[in-house]
Formats: structure tokens, sequence, C-alpha cells
């Protein structure tokens, strides 16, 4: 016991430094702007009156490691991607969200930024606005209120300076092979094009608005999901399995994707005149895990099963009544579709200063914010 309070101490002490050392440090960039799902929203979904129980984070254990043991809407144990990149930019977390803020109070947010990114949203407007939560703050809604904003703002200098996050397309993985009663006429190539054909116009009209620095997280191998290691390994209705034990269709798919997408970026690179961009490759550090449970900082030894559920891989979903792990820190998954805070901030890190090229394409977020 002594031995894991004075480990505690020392985790406590170091992340105190950061937030000193943030305090007196310049951001790297003036704001940052969010936009996805749930991977990345703090808590839009909580004013989303209609928007399910399922679909939310508001409550416990949700943010058991976030400050004061509160939760917020984040779905992590404690701080979420956006904030762990926002923190390596020298912000102290994620900008607020979007639904949380009073007209009076936007113009100012908009000088270090908004998150616009609600949880079960996806590249297509039907994702999550009916099946997985009833309704959300779809990327449509997310880009044209950030649009709208900036341009009364009138700002487009700062706004080219800044960057835009997104995580978005798993959602849409999910509900394509989660239900396929839903898609009488399935076509992967059709759908995925789909997908693609969205993100280019979302990424077009947040150019139009200004912005020039993107950000884009692709979906990891999302069967690997403990939801959908579930679904897979269901002893009524098994379905293919791939080299990790995870749900093959859906990892199918983000292979897939992901070229489609790093294409589509090079291409708009290529169009949009000071466009630059760093797109994640989500997979890549996915497997990097699985290849490598001990790697700086971080010991995961439970890959498959989430920290905070019951039933098969942790998969029943994650409540107050849920059994929940003393040790979030080797664990891979927090609930049975979300990362950790151990886990995204590892990931965070690879974004933010990826020398090898493996994880990041064609140059990495501190490389992406000097220009």
């Amino acid at each position: 016991m002594a031995s894991h309070s004075g480990a505690f101490s020392l985790v406590a002490l170091c992340l105190l430094l950061e937030v000193v050392l943030r305090g007196t440090a310049e951001t790297l960039v003036p704001a940052v702007f969010v936009f996805g799902d749930s991977t990345v929203d703090i808590g839009n979904n909580n004013f989303i009156e209609k928007c399910d129980i399922g679909c939310k984070a508001n409550y416990p254990p949700f943010g058991v490691d976030y400050l004061n043991h509160t939760p917020t809407g984040r779905f992590s144990n404690g701080y979420n991607l956006a904030d762990q990149l926002a923190q390596l930019l020298h912000f102290d977390e994620s900008p607020p969200p979007f639904l949380s803020l009073s007209n009076a109070s936007l113009k100012t947010r908009m000088s270090t930024g908004i998150s616009f990114a609600s949880g079960g949203s996806g590249l297509l407007d039907a994702t999550g606005n009916g099946l997985m939560c009833t309704q959300v703050f779809s990327m449509t809604e997310q880009v044209r209120n950030f649009t709208k904003l900036a341009r009364k703002w009138g700002r487009a200098d700062l706004i080219s300076k800044s960057l835009i996050f997104i995580s978005t397309g798993s959602n849409d993985l999910f509900e394509y092979t989660d239900f396929p009663d839903h898609n009488s006429n399935r076509n992967d190539t059709v759908f995925l094009e789909s997908l693609v054909a969205s993100y280019t116009s979302f990424l077009k009209e947040l150019y139009g608005a200004g912005a020039k620095k993107f950000t884009v997280a692709s979906p990891s191998l999302v069967g690997c999901c403990p939801s959908q290691r579930a679904i897979a390994h269901d002893p009524k209705n098994p379905r293919d399995i791939d080299e990790y034990g995870c749900f093959a269709a859906p990892n199918n798919l983000s292979r897939q994707l992901y070229p489609m997408i790093a294409t589509m970026l090079h291409d708009l690179s290529l169009e949009l005149p000071g466009m630059n961009y760093t797109l994640v490759d989500s997979i890549k550090i996915l497997e990097w895990v699985f290849y490598n449970t001990v790697i700086p900082s971080s010991n995961f030894t439970v890959l498959d099963t989430a920290c905070c559920g019951g039933g098969p891989f942790g998969a029943d979903g994650c409540n107050s009544s849920a059994p929940l792990c003393q040790d979030r820190s080797n664990h891979l998954f927090w609930d049975e579709y979300h990362p950790t805070a151990a886990a995204t901030g590892a990931a965070a890190k690879l974004i933010f200063d990826d020398t090898t090229g493996l994880f990041t394409h064609p140059i990495n977020l501190q490389q992406l914010v000097e220009l």
C-alpha cells in the first residue's frame, strides 16, 4: 500500500509541475477547435436533451481520475485525446463544449478555441441520430456552427494560425457493421466513398472559413473495442476474427478507409493554397501498443477487456454499478468503446513528436503548428 501511495504522489507531483509550466508558457497556437465524436467530446452531449444516457458520460465512474473525480461528459476515466493534445500545445485542457456556452461568451471563446465534438456522431448525418443515441450534434451541425461563428468573428488571420483537430468516422463503421439490417444495399466501396466525400466537404467548409492547419485522426481498429470483441466472440452468432482476436469486418473497413483519407488530404492540400495537415494513423498506433505493451511511462497489460464494465470483455456498459478495475494505467480500454486516459496520453505524445513517420503523415503535430 505504501508503494502504491508513493507512486500516486509522484504522478500527482508530475501533473502539478506540468500545469505550472503550461501556465507560464505561451500556447503554440492561438486557439484549438475540436470536431468529431466521443473520442474527443468533453460534454456537448450533456446539453442535448434527447441524447440517450448511453451516449452521455456525465455520471460516475466517468471522470474518476479527472480533477476532483468529476464526471464532465468525457468518455474517459480522466483526460481524453483532445485534452492531452491541447496540453502539449500549452493549454490547460481541451477548449469548452460549444453547447455549454452563452451567446455572449462565444466571441471571447473563439480567441482560444471551442469544442464542437459530440459522442455518437459520424461523418454521415444519420450516424448516431436514431440507432445509437437518438440525437447527437452531427458533423454537419458542428462545422456549420463553427463557420457561422468564424465569419461573424472576422478574424481569419487568427483562425489560419489555429489548429483544427478532427476525430471522427468510427461510429459510421460501428453502425454499418453492427446493424446490417439497416443497410439493405450494402456495398463497402460505395459506403467508404460516401464517408470520404463527406469528409472532403467538411474540410473545404472549414478551409473556407479561414482554417489552414488540420490534424485528422483516422478511425483505429474499431473491431478491437471490447464491444466489438464481444460481438465477434458471441457463441450464439460468432463472427470472423482477425489476428488480434478482434471483429474482422469493422477492422477491414478501417484498413480500407485510411488510404482513402490519406489520398483525399493530399489532393486537398494541392488544391487549397496554404492548407497543411497532419494525418494520424490510428491503426499503426494501436498495433504499436499491441506489440509493445511496455512503452515509456506506460505498461499496458490488459488489452482486450474494459476497465469499467461487466460481462465478456467488460462490454456490458459502464455505469455506477458496473465492475471497475483498480489500476486504470494498465488497461488499454476504459469502457466498451473508449480508451483509458493512459492510452490516449501515449497516443498524444506520438502524434505530437513522432519522428519515425510511422504514426503521422506527412509531418507531426509539433511540425504542423510551427509552420
